[in-house]
C-alpha cells in the first residue's frame, strides 16, 4: 500500500464514526481535522471533496458491518441459524465491534433521503443488498425443507429489515434498550414462522 493508500484509509478510518454519528450535514471540515490531526490541505490533498470523504466513510462504516454478520454466520449451516444471527447481532450489538453511532444504514437514510443523492443511494443500496441476501437464506431454507414453501421471501426480508431498523430507531430514540430486545424477539418469533 502506498503512502498515498496508507493516507486515505487513515483519514476514512477516522473520519467515519464522525459521519456515522453526526451525519453528513453536521460534519465540519473541523471535525474532520480534529478527528485525523492533519490540516484541511492534507485531507483534501487526498480527496476531492467532503462529499468524497462521506460516501468512502460509508462504506468503511457498513464493511464493519458486513464483517460482523460474516464471523457471526461463519461454520453455521442451516438457514434458520443464520436469519437468527440478525436479530442476535441486533440485540447484543454494544457487545460488538459495531461502527460508532450505530447502524450506517439507518444513519444515513434518516439524513440523505432528500439532502444528498450519493449517500442516499448508498444507502439504498446497502438495503438492497441486505434484502437480496436474506431472501437467499430463506430460499434456501425453503429448497431443504427448513421453512414452508409457501413463504414469499422478499416480503419476509423487508419486514424483517423494517423491523431491525425501525427497533433500532425507536430504542437510539427513547433510550430505552428493552424496547430494541422485545423488538428482536420479534424478529425471531418471525424467523420461527418460517
Amino acid at each position: 500500500m502506498s503512502k498515498a493508500d496508507q493516507t486515505r484509509a487513515f483519514i476514512i478510518e477516522k473520519t467515519a464514526p464522525v459521519f456515522n454519528m453526526k451525519g453528513y450535514a453536521g460534519t465540519s471540515l473541523t471535525d474532520m481535522t480534529g478527528a485525523t490531526g492533519l490540516t484541511k490541505g492534507s485531507i483534501y490533498g487526498n480527496f476531492a471533496s467532503k462529499d468524497e470523504v462521506a460516501l468512502a466513510a460509508f462504506d468503511y462504516n457498513l464493511q464493519k458491518v458486513s464483517n460482523i454478520f460474516s464471523a457471526e454466520m461463519s461454520g453455521l449451516h442451516s438457514a434458520k441459524e443464520k436469519l437468527m444471527v440478525y436479530a442476535r447481532v441486533y440485540n447484543d450489538f454494544l457487545k460488538l465491534p459495531f461502527p460508532v453511532g450505530g447502524c450506517p444504514i439507518l444513519n444515513t437514510a434518516i439524513e440523505a433521503d432528500d439532502t444528498h443523492s450519493l449517500l442516499k443511494k448508498k444507502a439504498s443500496d446497502a438495503i438492497l443488498s441486505w434484502k437480496n441476501r436474506i431472501m437467499r437464506l430463506i430460499q434456501s431454507g425453503m429448497e431443504n425443507g427448513e421453512f414452508r414453501r409457501d413463504n414469499d421471501p422478499e416480503q419476509v426480508a423487508l419486514t424483517m429489515i423494517a423491523m431491525i431498523e425501525g427497533g433500532i430507531m425507536i430504542t437510539k430514540l427513547t433510550g430505552k434498550l428493552n424496547y430494541r430486545t422485545a423488538i428482536m424477539r420479534s424478529v425471531g418469533d418471525l424467523i420461527d414462522g418460517l
